[in-house]
C-alpha cells in the first residue's frame, strides 16, 4: 500500500454528514444532461465511482440556478424549477446504495455562456464588460436581476435538499457571477456592489445567506473558488484569502474547495485545468494557504492524479479532502483498488485532457484509455467471465492489441499476442518521444502491466505472419497492426518530404530551415515543431486549417501555441503543400493559398509532412478469405451489446480493430477492442 493511504481511508465530517473517505470527484461537465436533468447516463457514470469506493462525488459543474443561465451549452442540469427534484431522488438513491456521498454544484454563469441558445435571454454580469472565452457583452445588472438571482439561488438549494443530496456547493470560480462581482477586472460598478472587495463580496454574501435562510443551518453548503487569479486585473492571492475566511467566519460555507488560476480566455481556462505538461498537483500551495487561515474543511483539485500525491496533500494538512476527478474518469475503482491493496491495478489518468477538450467542442466526456467511463450501460468496467474458454490470438501490442488482449484474457481466454518490435505501445511510443507528451506512456505501462499478470503469451520481437497464427489453430484472430504515416498527396513529397514519425524516433534529424506541414491539426506537427525548434531548427509550421492545431481542444491547444510562440516557429494557416523539389542542395516547398489560390515557395533544408495514418492491413488480408466471417464485423450486434454471430466450429473468426482499420486515435482504438472483447 501505498505511504501514508491511512490519510485518504480517514472518514471526514461535516457538520452532521460523515463522509466515507477523503477521495472525491469534483463537480464538472461531462456532457451527459438530458433534457436538463441527470438521467440514466449521468446516474450511472457517478454511481459507478460509489462502487469504486470514492466518499464523494460531484455532479452537474455547473447547475443553472436561473433561466437567464442557460443549461444547454455543455448538456448541463437546470435547477431552475421543481421538475428537477424526482431526478435528484433518483440520482441520490443509486449513489446512496453504494455508499457514497452526492452534491452539486449551483451557479448562475452571469456573462460565461451564449445569448443565443435556449431561451435567448442577454447575459449578465456586474458590469459591461466583455468576456474573451465566450464572447458575449453582458447586460449590466439592476438591483431587481440581483433580487432576482439571489432567490433563484436559494429556491435551488431547496430542491438540492428536497431531492436528498448531501449538500450543494456553490461555483464562485472560473470566472462565474459571483466572482465576476469579485474581480476588480469585471467589476466596475459605483454602487454599494462595486468599488471596494468589501462591497465586490456581498453579492455573494447574499447569494449565501438566501441559501442558508432556505435550508437552514444544518444543510451542508460550499463553495468553490480560485486562491489566485493568476492575472493581472484578477484577484490576488491575498484578495482570495481575504475572501475565503471572511465568508468562513460569517459562517457561510462548512468548505471551501479551492483552485488555481481563473478561465477567461484560452491560456487561463488551460492553466485552470492543467494538462500533461504541467507537474502533478501544481496549485496545492493555494488551498494549503487557505487552510492555515480558516476553521472549515478545505478541498482542492488540479491535476492530482495518484493517489501518493492525494495521500501526501491530506496526510501534510495541506486539505481535508482531495479530488481526482479526472482520475476517476481513468478508474472509477481506484479507491477500491487502493483498500483491496491492489493499487498496482489503478488505471492512472496520464492528463491528455481528451475527456476536457471533447466537451469544449460539443462533444460528451470520453477517457483517452477507458473506454467504458461515460459507458456504464453498455460497457463494463468489470470484465466478466466467458462460458467457453477460446484461444485468441493478438496481432500487434500498440493500444488496440493491447486492450483485446486484456479483456480477452479478462474473459478466461489463452491470448498469444505477437508484436515485431521488442517493445510494447506502437504509435504511442512515438508520440511519447515529443517534449512534455512523455506521460502517454503511462497508457502502455498499465496495458502491458495488465497483460502481464493475466498471463498473456507475449511474443516481442515476433512478426506474425499467416503460419504463425494458424499453427495456434485460433478460434478469433484479431489484426492490430496499426498504421504507417502518410507522405500525402503533394508531388515530388514521396521522393522529398520526410515525416513526423521520422523525426520523433531519430530516423531523420532535420537541420536549419524546416518547412513543416500538417494537414491534421492535432498533436503530431505542433509536437514536432516544438521539438525541432528547441533542437535549433528554423521552423515554419504550415496548414490547411484556419489556424495551427485546429483539431486540439480547450486544455491542449493554447499550451502548443504557447510553446510555439516561445519557440519562435512562424504558424502559417490556409496553406495547402502542393509540391517539393530540390533545388542545389535545398528543397523548393510550393505552397497554395486556400482561400485565394495565389501560390507562394519557400526555400529550406528539410520539408516534414504530417498526413495520419494508412492502415498496415497485408495480414488481415491474407487471412480473411479462410475465416468464418471473411473478416467482416457485424455492427448491428456490436451496437446491441451482444456477441458476433459467427460459428466457430467452421473455423476462426477475423477482426481489425484500431488504425488497423483506419486512422484514428488512442480512444477509438481501445474502444474498438473492448466493444468487440467483452462479449468473446
Amino acid at each position: 500500500m501505498i505511504a501514508n493511504a491511512d490519510a485518504l481511508l480517514k472518514p471526514l465530517t461535516i457538520k452532521g454528514l460523515t463522509i466515507r473517505n477523503r477521495v472525491m470527484s469534483t463537480s464538472h461537465a461531462p456532457g451527459y444532461g438530458q433534457d436538463g436533468k441527470p438521467q440514466e447516463r449521468y446516474q450511472l457514470y457517478h454511481a459507478e465511482k460509489a462502487k469504486g469506493g470514492i466518499g464523494l462525488t460531484m455532479f452537474g459543474g455547473s447547475s443553472s440556478v436561473a433561466l437567464d443561465s442557460p443549461a444547454a451549452p455543455w448538456n448541463q442540469i437546470s435547477v431552475a424549477d421543481d421538475s428537477v427534484v424526482p431526478f435528484f431522488q433518483q440520482f441520490a438513491d443509486r449513489v446512496h446504495a453504494h455508499g457514497a456521498k452526492l452534491m452539486i454544484q449551483l451557479t448562475h454563469m452571469g456573462r460565461r455562456t451564449k445569448y443565443d441558445t435556449e431561451n435567448w435571454f442577454p447575459t449578465l454580469s456586474a458590469s459591461a464588460m466583455r468576456e474573451p472565452a465566450s464572447r458575449t457583452i453582458p447586460k449590466a445588472m439592476e438591483q431587481e436581476d440581483i433580487d432576482r438571482v439571489v432567490r433563484d439561488f436559494a429556491a435551488a438549494a431547496r430542491r438540492c435538499k428536497e431531492g436528498g443530496l448531501d449538500g450543494c456547493e456553490v461555483s464562485a470560480a472560473h470566472g462565474h457571477l459571483i466572482d465576476q462581482f469579485w474581480s476588480p477586472g469585471v467589476n466596475r460598478r459605483s454602487d454599494k456592489y462595486g468599488g471596494s472587495l468589501e462591497n465586490r463580496m456581498r453579492f455573494g454574501i447574499e447569494v449565501l445567506e438566501a441559501m442558508r435562510a432556505e435550508v437552514g443551518d444544518d444543510y451542508v453548503i460550499g463553495i468553490r473558488m480560485s486562491g489566485d487569479e493568476m492575472i493581472a486585473d484578477g484577484l490576488s492571492h491575498e484578495d482570495c484569502l481575504t475572501i475565503a475566511s471572511e465568508y468562513a467566519r460569517r459562517g457561510l460555507v462548512d468548505f471551501l474547495n479551492i483552485l488555481g488560476g481563473q478561465a477567461r480566455d484560452h491560456i487561463a481556462h488551460a492553466i485552470s485545468l492543467p494538462n500533461m505538461s504541467f507537474p502533478v498537483a501544481p496549485f496545492l500551495f493555494l488551498p494549503s494557504a487557505v487552510k492555515r487561515e480558516v476553521d472549515v474543511a478545505v478541498f482542492h483539485a488540479q491535476r492530482v492524479t495518484d493517489l501518493a500525491t492525494a495521500a501526501r496533500a491530506v496526510s501534510e494538512g495541506h486539505v481535508d479532502m482531495v479530488a481526482m476527478t479526472r482520475a476517476h474518469i481513468a478508474d472509477p475503482h481506484l479507491v477500491k483498488k487502493l483498500s483491496e491493496g491492489r493499487a498496482d491495478d489503478i488505471r492512472q489518468c496520464v492528463g491528455a485532457g481528451y475527456c476536457i477538450d471533447r466537451i469544449y467542442v460539443g462533444g460528451d466526456a470520453l477517457c483517452i484509455q477507458n473506454a467504458a467511463t461515460g459507458r456504464e450501460a453498455t460497457m463494463p468496467h468489470v470484465i466478466a467471465k466467458a462460458d467457453v474458454r477460446r484461444k485468441v490470438v493478438v496481432v500487434g501490442a500498440g493500444p488496440a492489441g493491447l486492450e483485446a488482449a486484456r479483456v480477452a484474457a479478462e474473459r478466461g481466454h489463452h491470448v498469444v499476442l505477437f508484436e515485431k518490435e521488442a517493445l510494447a505501445g506502437g504509435q504511442i511510443g512515438i508520440a511519447a518521444k515529443a517534449g512534455w507528451r512523455e506521460a502517454l506512456s503511462g497508457v502502455t505501462r498499465w496495458l502491458v502491466a495488465q497483460v502481464t499478470k493475466l498471463g498473456v503469451d507475449l511474443r516481442f520481437g515476433t512478426a506474425a505472419t499467416e503460419a504463425a497464427i494458424l499453427a495456434e489453430n485460433p478460434d478469433v484472430v484479431i489484426v492490430a497492426t496499426g498504421g504507417l504515416p502518410s507522405r500525402g498527396h503533394a508531388k515530388g513529397a514521396a521522393e522529398h518530404a520526410v515525416t513526423t514519425w521520422d523525426v520523433l524516433t531519430g530516423a531523420v534529424e532535420p537541420t536549419g530551415s524546416v518547412l513543416l506541414y500538417d494537414e491534421m491539426g492535432q498533436h503530431n506537427a505542433a509536437s514536432t515543431a516544438e521539438l525541432l525548434a528547441k533542437r535549433g531548427c528554423l521552423v515554419e509550421l504550415v496548414t490547411h486549417d484556419r489556424m495551427v492545431g485546429e483539431e486540439l481542444g480547450a486544455t491542449n491547444q493554447p499550451v502548443h501555441l504557447r510553446e510555439l510562440y516561445k519557440l519562435g516557429v512562424i504558424m502559417t494557416p490556409n496553406m495547402e503543400l502542393i509540391e517539393v523539389y530540390p533545388e542545389g542542395n535545398r528543397l523548393v516547398a510550393a505552397l497554395r493559398n486556400t482561400m485565394t489560390d495565389a501560390e507562394e515557395e519557400r526555400v529550406v533544408d528539410r520539408v516534414v509532412v504530417e498526413h495520419g495514418t494508412l492502415p498496415v492491413d497485408g495480414l488481415f488480408f491474407s487471412l480473411k478469405a479462410a475465416s468464418v466471417n471473411k473478416g467482416a464485423l457485424d455492427q448491428s450486434a456490436i451496437v446491441r451489446g451482444e456477441p458476433q454471430p459467427y460459428d466457430l466450429s467452421q473455423g476462426y473468426a477475423l477482426y481489425r480493430v484500431g488504425d488497423a482499420v483506419a486512422g484514428r486515435n488512442i480512444h477509438a482504438a481501445i474502444y474498438d477492442a473492448l466493444r468487440l472483447c467483452k462479449d468473446l
